[in-house]
Order: structure tokens, then C-alpha cells, then sequence
């Protein structure tokens, strides 16, 4: 029996997450078993933390939303481009909620402990070490930098300002993930050797064309500060600004979205600190909407051996026009087994598949090439060899671990984060993971639109 496998059974044996006596009997019953996981219990708000949030988009209202479920927590101000979101936002949280267009109105405030930096991605970095610097706790939406020649300086002034900073990639926290990780850990599915992940959509909305405000004109936008660190100016453009994602001037494309959530999950469950080479492809297939990065993506990134883990190779790949619909996993694959995460932290499966001892004769071989009398004799041979057992696989039914009804990993992260800046505790993501988790996304990018194999130092974090 394999270290590996003899470390999984040890640890299946004393898991005490399992399932209720009702889906323990059912269990019984059915080939698949559903294993219910348990939710922290999460203690009451010790003291006040105020947040302002700066970009009120998607992921800003979420995050806040998010962060408001943390008992404690308290809004204490907002800032967008858009005079719309602002507007909105005090219809949401009251009229009296502190509102500014410039993030710099945010920072300059006594009352506030922390910001999420929820804004196009060209702004996380500098907005994160704007409000390090100005005594701020961090969270900073994914991916933590727009380029890659930013995280370094990021890291340093974290370190530099020792200011709570957590990036939000929400999987990394999720009750699912850390079983899985722990699954991982013990040997479930063997000595990993490759991974699977992708995210595919089938709509307009999923490929990032969100709906344009009608008032969403240059006199209710701040254009000018929108695009003060771009390289090239562009004149207005509603859909450069409600639709950033799908610009390589303010957005990362599927690879700085999607990817590096992905990589989030694979680098946390492994233990990875990175890859070594990163090379992709794309398309522009479909929606041919001015956008400049790719709707169709693909990446093979190889991650070399490390005291962490053995080598093993990752493919990645988004798919904006997939007629399998909206779907998205991540597949790691060992000698022995599978670990299936779907969907967005909440649920994960291991099917297991070992190999008999047995190396097999018969059936696609080349057995029935030989004449009767040579294949009688090496029939005879193999079974005094081998015992019934021995040649057949041993049979693993597949289990499914779930997390509760209405359970939300991103209020896990946040939970996580304000943690942190109330008692010292380490972020679940801090700066150096976030990076480790970007960077190969963004080089994804870049292998992409140089069209050339990126290769990486993961332990000094630099492209070579």
C-alpha cells in the first residue's frame, strides 16, 4: 500500500466532518455519498471597524454587502467615478453615507480603518499603497496589480507600513476549499501530477457586456481620472467605462479575471508558491464588441519540483461562447484520484480510481497475436502470479463534500479580513500570495500578446 493511500485511509477513518445521521443512513443506501460541511462558528464584533469603499461597481456593492455581514462593521463612506453609483449608494445605506469621487477625500478620513479597492483594475495597486500608506487596512479586489512590474513595490510597502492588506479572491477562505486542501494534504488522491480548471459562459452579460446607464455620459463621469495612469488617452467612451473589463487599458482580461482565481485555489490547496513556464493562446471568436483581449483563452503552465509538491502541469482555459453552458471546475489529478471543485467554494468531490496490482494481460494487448499454445502458457503463468485480488482494481464509491444551504465564502473572506485587523491574525491572502497567485495570470497575458513561453522565478517573484 502506498504512503499516500495509507495516509488518506488513516485520516478518512478519524474525520469528524461528516454527515448528519439522516444523510449517514442514506449514505448507506445510494453508491454516492453527500457529506454536509460545517460552517465556523464566528464570534461577536469585540469592537467597531468602520470600511469605505472605493468603486461601487459589481464588486464593490458586493464586497460591501460582503463586509457589512461581518458583525461590527460599519459603512462609513464610498467613492466612484460615476455620480450614478454614488446616488445609489445612498439609496441603499442613507443619505447621510459620506460620498466623493476621489479616493483621496476617502484616505484623508480619520473615522476610517479600512478600504476595499474595488475599482478597473489599473487602479488596485496604486489606491492599495495610497491607503497603506495613509494608516489603512487593505482589501484589495483580484487581480492586486494590472501589471506585473507593480507587485514588488506593493509587497514592499506592506511590509514597509505592516498595514492589514488582503486580496480578494473569496475561494481561498470557502469551508470547501480548506477540506479540500486537507483531503489534498492526506493523501486522497495519490502524488498529484496535473490539473484542470476552466470557466466557461454562454451569454452577454457573463462575456462582460453590462448594462450602459443612460446617463452614463461625460458629465456625470470623471473621464480624466478614470484614465490618468493609462499610456494612451482615449476620448469618452461609455463602454471603455462601464464595460472595462474588456480592455487591455484599464482590465486584465479572462486572465487577470478568471484565471487568477483559479490559480488562487490551485496555489492554496498545493501549497504552491508558483509555476516556473506560462504559455497561452486566444481567440477573439465572438463577441466582437471593440473589446482587445480574447473571449477564448487557453493556457499550459508548468510547475517544476519543490519541497511544496512534485511537478505537475496546469491548463487553464475560459470560454466565452461555450455551448456547455455556465460552467467552471477545477480538477486535480493524482496517481490514485480526483479532486472535482465546482461552482464558487461551496462544494467539492473525490472519486477515486486505483490501479490493481496486477499489470493486466488480455484484452487490448497483444496477447491474442501469439499462437494458443504461447497464449495458454503465459494465461497460466500470470494467474500463479497474481491472486484474484491482485488483478482487479480496488472499488472507492465517490463522496461529494458540500457546504450548508446559503453559505457564502465571500463572507468567510471578509470574516477573515476584519479579523485580522482586530486581533494581528495573518490574512488568509496577503500580499505575497496575491502576487504569487497575478502574476501568473497577467504572464498568461503576455505570452498571449507576445506570443512566447513566460517563464517565472516563483520564490523571488520575477519574470527571467
Amino acid at each position: 500500500m502506498s504512503t499516500d493511500r495509507r495516509k488518506f485511509l488513516k485520516h478518512f477513518g478519524t474525520s469528524v466532518l461528516l454527515t448528519s445521521a439522516s444523510l449517514s443512513s442514506l449514505a448507506a443506501k445510494e453508491e454516492h455519498e453527500v457529506r454536509i460541511l460545517r460552517q465556523q462558528k464566528r464570534m461577536s464584533a469585540n469592537d467597531r471597524i468602520r470600511i469605505a469603499t472605493i468603486g461601487m461597481g459589481i464588486m464593490g456593492f458586493n464586497d460591501t454587502k460582503a463586509a457589512l455581514s461581518v458583525p461590527g462593521v460599519e459603512l462609513a463612506g464610498v467613492c466612484d467615478l460615476y455620480k450614478g453609483r454614488l446616488a445609489h449608494a445612498k439609496e441603499v445605506y442613507g443619505n447621510d453615507l459620506f460620498t466623493t469621487m476621489d479616493h483621496r477625500d476617502i484616505l484623508e478620513r480619520k473615522d476610517i480603518d479600512a478600504v476595499i479597492v474595488a475599482t478597473s483594475d489599473n487602479w488596485h495597486s496604486q489606491i492599495s499603497i495610497d491607503a497603506m500608506r495613509k494608516g489603512k487596512a487593505v482589501y484589495s479586489e483580484k487581480p492586486m496589480v494590472h501589471k506585473i512590474s507593480q507587485g514588488l513595490e506593493e509587497i514592499r510597502v506592506q511590509k514597509e507600513t505592516k498595514a492589514v492588506f488582503q486580496v480578494g479572491s473569496q475561494r481561498v477562505s470557502s469551508i470547501a476549499y480548506r477540506k479540500a486542501k486537507e483531503m489534498y494534504e492526506a493523501g486522497a488522491i495519490g502524488k498529484i501530477n496535473s490539473i484542470e480548471a476552466s470557466f466557461n459562459r454562454q451569454s452577454a452579460l457573463g462575456a462582460w457586456q453590462y448594462t450602459i446607464p443612460s446617463d452614463g455620459n461625460i458629465q456625470n463621469v470623471d473621464w480624466s481620472r478614470y484614465q490618468a495612469n493609462a499610456d494612451v488617452k482615449h476620448d469618452f467612451d461609455p463602454k471603455r467605462f462601464f464595460r472595462w473589463r474588456n480592455y487591455r487599458e484599464y482590465g486584465t482580461g479572462v486572465a487577470g479575471d478568471l484565471f487568477v482565481h483559479l490559480l488562487t485555489g490551485i496555489h492554496f490547496i498545493t501549497g504552491s508558491k508558483g509555476p516556473e513556464s506560462i504559455y497561452s493562446i486566444g481567440d477573439l471568436t465572438y463577441w466582437k464588441d471593440g473589446r482587445n483581449v480574447p473571449d477564448v483563452m487557453s493556457a499550459v503552465i508548468h510547475y517544476g519540483e519543490t519541497k511544496e509538491h512534485p511537478s505537475f502541469q496546469v491548463t487553464l482555459r475560459v470560454n466565452f461562447i461555450s455551448g456547455e453552458g455556465d460552467y467552471g471546475t477545477t480538477k486535480i489529478i493524482g496517481s490514485e484520484g480526483v479532486i472535482d471543485l465546482g461552482g464558487e467554494g461551496d462544494s467539492f468531490s473525490i472519486r477515486k480510481s486505483i490501479m490493481p496490482e496486477a499489470p493486466g494481460i488480455g484484452g487490448w494487448d497483444s496477447l491474442f497475436t501469439y499462437t494458443e499454445a504461447e497464449q495458454k502458457k503465459l494465461l497460466s503463468e500470470y494467474n500463479q502470479r497474481w491472486t484474484k485480488a491482485q488483478q482487479e482494481s480496488p472499488t472507492i464509491d465517490p463522496i461529494t463534500y458540500r457546504a450548508p444551504e446559503g453559505y457564502n465564502s465571500s463572507n468567510d473572506h471578509f470574516a477573515n479580513f476584519i479579523e485580522a485587523i482586530r486581533t494581528g491574525k495573518p490574512v488568509i491572502e496577503d500580499a505575497v500570495f496575491g502576487f504569487r497567485a497575478a502574476a501568473p495570470a497577467l504572464a498568461c497575458n503576455d505570452s498571449y500578446f507576445q506570443k512566447k513561453v513566460i517563464h517565472w522565478d516563483a520564490e523571488n517573484m520575477k519574470v527571467v
